[in-house]
């Protein structure tokens, strides 16, 4: 994790696919270049050309991994898939890196997927007591072993079996020898989308990926449905029982980039309606509205249109800390926020400031950046969140602390409020979220997203959290030192 930005909830993973493209290697890193937001840690390309299957995986962006000649002249093929990887499941080691690759007996089969599998520890416990042997740690195995295992003789069929056994949040790309498929889960919580490219279809976790490349929007692949995309064309199954769709709210909090377009919303309009309803529930007297960059500006604009109260970029952030910048000493760790972001002085000094952000999760960062406001001369610091308290942890593909760690379950708002420092605190009610989405409260939405993390209402099984205890015990434990 970024020692320096360890306070917000991290984004699952990204993935991407296009068939029949002669630049396919290409056109999947530009696409995972889009995608980066929601995968730091690892990017992984496979492709297939002439019989052969090959892959690049590394840790660390897209750019310094993929950017050279020689990387993209060794991934021939019209056909590849793609990830970028945050370590929701498994940790960050070269061999938990996606695409995974097996040879299964109707050949070659490479799967990339994001969100996580809630029942992938109950199913690898038993498939290593039929003998499987796992090579990592991530839930994505589980997948190649299922489908190794399936009786069904076509491929689809066996891919389908495999992911009728299993249960979560999750959507997929796989790659064979001939087909391309796409797969999201039948409550739809993550997203997918399929795109064209002058003929080349493409699947991608937004649609700010399709942009980068020019292609058209075609649509969202349907919760529950497995698109296989081959020389014949694009085929559609829907092998799920129906239910009750539940796409990720967090999405359009946070998630998603600002520039895409997620279920037919434009996300950067969502979050300024957003803002705009947190204005309306918890207007403050004040002189200007603030965001914490970059992922409070949409909702701080709302929020500024709505109030009428001047919106500046009062905090400013910088770029370029990565991962690697510095080694995290206790000396270096003190300087904290101040390393990402610093106070804009001439638009805070004397000032009433309402500071706009995403979510507070342990609160960590919230405390900093009220401190560096405060010392930025603010006459006062009003925290405005947009989103409801993060009360719940997340099992479907977010990487979310304990949840004894997070500041709203063990605190009320006036509490929270003290922990910050902060003149006054409110968040957007959950009401207010869902009338931001176009609907008159939460309960005549009838449950439309997956709001688990604020609500405690989790609409898919959690079968592993029963036999959790066992999961070291499990696990390789040897994987944990080899890179």
């Amino acid at each position: 994790m970024n020692p320096y930005d360890d306070d917000h909830l991290r984004e699952e993973c990204g993935i991407f696919g296009i068939f029949g493209n002669p630049d396919a290697a290409a056109n999947t890193v530009l696409g995972l270049h889009a995608l980066q937001h929601r995968g730091q840690e690892a990017a992984g390309v496979v492709t297939f050309h002439d019989g052969r299957f090959n892959g690049h995986r590394a840790l660390g962006h897209v750019a310094p991994n993929f950017s050279s000649e020689k990387v993209i002249r060794d991934l021939p093929g019209d056909a590849a898939i793609g990830h970028v990887r945050y370590s929701t499941s498994g940790d960050t080691l070269l061999r938990n890196v996606q695409p995974i690759y097996a040879d299964l007996t109707f050949g070659g089969f490479a799967v990339a997927h994001n969100g996580n599998l809630t029942n992938a520890l109950t199913l690898r416990n038993q498939l290593v007591d039929r003998g499987a042997i796992f090579q990592s740690t991530m839930d994505t195995e589980v997948i190649t072993h299922l489908v190794a295992l399936s009786q069904k003789t076509q491929m689809v069929d066996r891919l389908i079996d495999a992911l009728l056994q299993i249960e979560g949040a999750y959507s997929l790309v796989a790659l064979t020898a001939k087909k391309l498929i796409g797969v999201r889960d039948p409550y739809g919580v993550r997203p997918l989308v399929l795109g064209n490219l002058k003929g080349a279809p493409i699947l991608a976790s937004e649609t700010c990926a399709l942009d980068i490349l020019g292609a058209d929007y075609v649509r969202d692949v349907e919760p529950g449905e497995v698109l296989v995309i081959d020389n014949e064309g694009i085929h559609s199954y829907m092998p799920f029982p129906r239910t009750q769709k539940r796409f990720c709210i967090f999405e359009y909090i946070y998630f998603a980039r600002p520039d895409s377009v997620v279920e037919g919303h434009s996300v950067y309009n969502a979050r300024k309606r957003i803002g705009a309803v947190l204005a309306e529930e918890s207007g403050v007297a004040a002189d200007v509205v603030i965001p914490v960059p970059d992922s409070g500006v949409p909702a701080a604009i709302g929020y500024a249109q709505a109030s009428g109260v001047p919106f500046e970029l009062g905090i400013i952030r910088n770029h370029y800390i990565g991962r690697t910048f510095i080694e995290p000493t206790d000396k270096i760790r003190h300087f904290g926020v101040k390393l990402k972001h610093n106070a804009n002085r001439v638009h805070i000094e004397g000032k009433r400031v309402i500071l706009v952000d995403d979510s507070i999760v342990r609160g960590t960062t919230s405390t900093k950046i009220v401190e560096m406001v405060r010392e930025a001369g603010a006459a006062e610091v009003h925290m405005r969140i947009a989103s409801p308290p993060t009360t719940h942890s997340c099992f479907y593909g977010i990487d979310t602390p304990e949840r004894s760690k997070l500041l709203a379950a063990t605190h009320d708002i006036e509490q929270m409020r003290q922990f910050i420092k902060a003149d006054s605190l409110a968040f957007i009610s959950i009401d207010g979220l869902y009338r931001a989405m176009g609907h008159a409260d939460r309960m005549q939405a009838g449950a439309r997203y997956c709001d688990a993390c604020f609500s405690g209402e989790y609409p898919i099984k959690l079968t592993d959290e029963t036999v959790r205890p066992a999961r070291s015990a499990r696990q390789l434990s040897l994987l944990a030192e080899l890179t």
